[in-house]
């Protein structure tokens, strides 16, 4: 009696809250979809109108670099304003008057914009042109701080029209690289288009294929528009735009698909339209509400990083994900509505004949793959989780070399001109040209003399030369800059600035407190400082994310699992992304024009969403298990059916996650290519290896035990329902 008391408590409620709004959204179906249209277009007219501007400052805190530029603000506001950098190779030399008068040409016309100021010719300055007078540059001052790309744009193309004939220009900086950078292009399209095909094998019918789709799509549209009014609270990156919709994609026909098939399945079993959507958001749909939720709260754990760049970004993606999850729920069950009996309208004509031939075939041939697969697992379970631990050590072996840093024009296409600057300037003046390092410090006119820690920077190893120290007009600030032998994503590079910060400036500066700044060290900066609070974002996200999943399978052991398993398939992404993009394997076939280190934000923002994404398919396979377990009282035989009822659906969602996280490929932003790549890579690890292998594996090991949890006896099956399960079996 007290057992069959736990389970009706433990199973979903017909009269609960979910059950009401799934009843509610069902009958009032034609009220539920205008509320929805009217509410999408709505923020779609303001978000898009009235959004706010993204923010992709990433530099700030206590850092040396954030001094330095505070310093430079405050004391030399004429230096404030973007730059451009012209770079002219010649293999006739600059003096060739058809070279020269090609080149004068190029600078008057760039000269003359509207957004530039004064341009200096290379001819009026040696400094600007190499010894053997083959190679030249010239700065070219932006009049505005932001700029805007479509203006730059004209001036890229300027530059490039002029190139040829033994004479090479290109235009560099990060408002040209900016301006010539192509935009995502119809990435995202593909991958729709993709899940539409892998929808229609998996359930076999135009109509169950396209609620996902459509579901997904009106609420990607809503949430991408409310993350834009949201933005005036809390600024966000342009980046977040693109993985919003990538992640909002992914998620919301994910969760759609779960819901739809669990609606399917009740109408197999004889339930009624209303009561089969019930059933459906009472299952399916809490597993969903959980799984959101799970993937908010990991997002959320971005902000104990005290980046104000990755805050917007986990706040603007968070409201993307709730915003998905709310049509789950709702948009979906009124969808239900309209379609009712017709969700398997338009099947392919050959799945039924298959399941008629079928029919002939003896009960126990007809236990599906993922059954047997889960039998042979089962039966072998400690080799099945060694070897699958192991392949994912290995895949993971690459992190322990990883490197973090930003990407810079000599990491862009070839074909760009920010990247032909950066080559001509690289070969003529040094690599260490593009990556100058900018020395600050407040004075008074009297201790203005800086030229004894300029001579010892200049003699430092790897430094090419340094300038004169300038004082600021106001007399309380001295600057001067130093170019390193080595380029921007040289590691020696960032070694040089710690040697400059820990050694030669303490010792040369007398006590007198001297920064080292500019996009170099900021960029160094700034990944040291993601890396020193990595760990403690990690511990975070884990630790709320557990509190979620235990709420839901009310079990310490499997949610103890869950999170070896999710980092486990994290750190082999990890590992892939750096073998890839770091070490150069495979790296021009996936789209990489060389080899680089891996984008400071790109780990960082992949954990929190890898973990909760592979807390879903947990969510989904493991909320089967238990309702199995609870009516059979059997681990195995809850292990192997609940793998065998998800295993499609898990199967077709992880295939729709990969397409679209893989079409990030096709787009030209090197650091969000890193990033679908890598999500892509720990989903395929996560719905394989992991719930194919490692999950029936451990689960067979630990038996009974996995049901765990404080205080409270692991439920067992009523005798009546012991009984119909023997039943069952000798059928």
């Amino acid at each position: 009696m007290i057992e069959e008391k736990m389970m009706a408590t433990e199973a979903p409620r017909a009269d609960g809250a979910l059950a009401r709004l799934a009843r509610f959204c069902y009958r009032r179906r034609r009220l539920v979809l205008l509320t929805w249209i009217v509410g999408v277009l709505a923020l779609a007219f303001l978000g898009f109108t009235f959004g706010a501007a993204p923010d992709n400052e990433y530099a700030g805190g206590n850092s040396d670099s954030a001094k330095a530029q505070a310093l430079i603000e405050k004391h030399f506001p004429e230096q404030q304003g973007d730059t451009l950098t012209l770079a002219i190779k010649a293999e006739k030399g600059v003096d060739d008057p058809a070279v020269r008068q090609r080149i004068e040409k190029v600078i008057a016309e760039l000269d003359a914009s509207p957004i530039t100021g004064p341009v200096t010719s290379p001819y009026e300055d040696p400094k600007l042109v190499t010894q053997d007078r083959r190679i030249a540059r010239t700065i070219i001052p932006l009049t505005a701080k932001d700029v805007a790309k479509t203006e730059v744009k004209p001036l890229v193309d300027t530059v490039k029209e002029a190139s040829g004939d033994g004479v090479t220009l290109g235009l560099g900086g990060d408002r040209a690289e900016k301006a010539e950078t192509p935009p995502q292009g119809p990435a995202e399209s593909i991958g729709v288009l993709t899940a539409a095909v892998i929808l229609f094998i998996a359930f076999g019918s135009l109509v169950a294929m396209g609620l996902p789709i459509v579901t997904a799509l009106l609420a990607l549209l809503g949430g991408v528009a409310l993350m834009k009014l949201v933005g005036h609270l809390v600024a966000a990156p342009d980046f977040a735009v693109v993985f919003a919709v990538l992640i909002g994609l992914g998620v919301g026909i994910d969760y759609a698909l779960f819901i739809v098939t669990r609606y399917r399945d009740a109408l197999a079993d004889g339930d009624a339209p209303e009561s089969a959507t019930v059933k459906a958001i009472t299952t399916a749909g809490r597993a969903v509400l959980f799984a959101g939720t799970t993937v908010v709260i990991a997002l959320l754990g971005l902000v104990v990083m005290g980046d104000q760049m990755l805050t917007g970004m986990a706040v603007a993606t968070s409201v993307a994900v709730l915003v998905t999850v709310g049509a789950a729920v709702t948009l979906l069950p009124a969808f239900l509505g309209f379609t009712g009996y017709k969700i398997n309208s338009l099947r392919l004509p050959r799945r039924a004949s298959r399941r008629a031939r079928a029919e002939g075939v003896p009960a126990k041939d007809r236990r599906t793959l993922a059954e047997r697969w889960a039998g042979v697992v089962q039966r072998w379970p400690l080799p099945a989780a060694l070897l699958a631990g192991a392949v994912m050590l290995v895949l993971a072996v690459p992190v322990l070399s990883m490197r973090l840093s930003m990407p810079d024009a000599s990491v862009q296409p070839h074909d760009r001109s920010s990247y032909t600057s950066y080559e001509i300037i690289s070969e003529g003046f040094g690599p260490g040209y593009g990556a100058p390092l900018i020395f600050a410090t407040e004075t008074d006119s009297a201790g203005a003399d800086l030229h004894s820690v300029v001579a010892a920077v200049g003699r430092t190893d790897g430094i090419a030369y340094a300038t004169p120290p300038r004082v600021s007009t106001d007399g309380q600030a001295v600057t001067f800059m130093a170019f390193p032998r080595t380029g921007y994503q040289d590691e020696a590079t960032s070694d040089l600035v710690h040697k400059l910060r820990d050694d030669v400036l303490p010792r040369a500066s007398g006590g007198k407190e001297v920064y080292v700044g500019g996009p170099n060290a900021a960029t160094i900066d700034y990944a040291d400082r993601i890396s020193s609070r990595l760990l403690p974002m990690i511990a975070v996200v884990i630790l709320l994310s557990l509190v979620v999943l235990i709420a839901l399978v009310r079990s310490v052991t499997i949610t103890l699992q869950a999170a070896v398993m999710n980092v486990l398939s994290i750190a082999a992404a990890y590992g892939v992304i750096v073998a890839v993009v770091q070490w150069g394997w495979f790296g021009s076939a996936l789209g990489f024009p060389t080899e680089m280190p891996v984008t400071t934000y790109i780990p960082v923002t992949m954990f929190p969403l890898l973990f909760g994404l592979a807390m879903d398919y947990e969510v989904f396979l493991i909320s089967r298990v238990r309702e199995e377990y609870e009516r059979t009282g059997d681990t195995r035989l809850a292990v192997t059916r609940g793998l065998a009822q998800t295993a499609k659906v898990i199967t077709a969602a992880a295939a729709i996650m990969i397409a679209i996280f893989t079409t990030s490929l096709l787009g030209p932003d090197v650091s969000l290519k890193q990033g679908g790549l890598g999500m892509a890579v720990a989903v395929l690890i996560d719905a394989t290896i992991v719930r194919m292998v490692l999950v029936p594996a451990v689960m067979e090991l630990c038996g009974k035990a996995n049901w765990w949890m404080p205080g409270r006896r692991a439920p067992r099956a009523t005798p009546t329902a012991r009984a119909r399960v023997g039943e069952e079996a000798r059928a």
